[in-house]
């Protein structure tokens, strides 16, 4: 088998996850363990030296980073129109990508993760507290955002699913992980249940054993 990808389960490498669960192409979707380490250990640096995931393998050549794999996907399979074919529109489409995975990612970062950025406990309180503020107000950016693309399409970039529908499922599964109610964003929360519904991405769920709200109620 050509194809392999290296994913956790909930991580980001649910979006190429689900896009090749979509293209109906042959693959190995291979699990890493984080909460094992698995990330750091040789086998794994000797594929990616930064231990992250996704990791792409196609015939023994490896592309890492999920909008660098999102784009090799939409070339590869073309029929899939993963991304729009209008100029215009695919250059929204991957801004909306690059926001999600440099603005709306790396925030959620600092609140799962503060001790990446900081070894002080005090410190690290007050950049979960701060940056849940901050999601808060993306995921509501977010929300608008599917409020008015879809006055106009089925999903978020046009008649098919893609990469951008996928990754708000993820931003706003992660969102109810930090302690955030994903019903008070209606429109987004709504089209999530309908991406997570849709037949492929279901199977994709089901094989991560995800659970799409986390959210508790004080």
């Amino acid at each position: 088998m050509s194809l392999k990808l290296y994913f956790a389960p909930g991580a980001c490498s649910f979006v190429p996850h689900c896009l090749l669960q979509l293209s109906g192409a042959a693959y190995e979707p291979q699990m890493v363990k984080l909460h094992k380490g698995e990330q750091n250990g040789d086998e794994y640096k000797a594929i990616n030296p930064r231990g992250q995931v996704p990791v792409l393998v196609d015939d023994g050549q490896v592309v890492t980073q999920i909008l660098a794999i999102i784009l090799y996907l939409d070339q590869k399979f073309p029929e899939a129109q993963f991304l729009p074919t209008d100029a215009l529109a695919r250059a929204k489409a991957i801004e909306t990508l690059a926001w999600m995975n440099n603005t709306v990612h790396p925030t959620f970062t600092h609140v799962f993760m503060p001790q990446k950025y900081s070894d002080q406990p005090e410190v690290q309180a007050a950049l979960k507290v701060f940056n849940t503020q901050t999601y808060k107000s993306l995921l509501s950016e977010l929300d608008h955002m599917v409020q008015c693309n879809l006055q106009h399409a089925e999903w978020l970039t046009g008649a098919r699913i893609g990469p951008v529908d996928i990754y708000a499922l993820t931003l706003t599964r992660w969102g109810s992980i930090a302690g955030i109610d994903p019903t008070t964003y209606p429109a987004l929360w709504s089209h999530v249940q309908k991406v997570a519904a849709h037949a492929e991405v279901a199977v994709v769920i089901e094989r991560e054993r995800l659970q799409l709200n986390l959210f508790k109620s004080a």
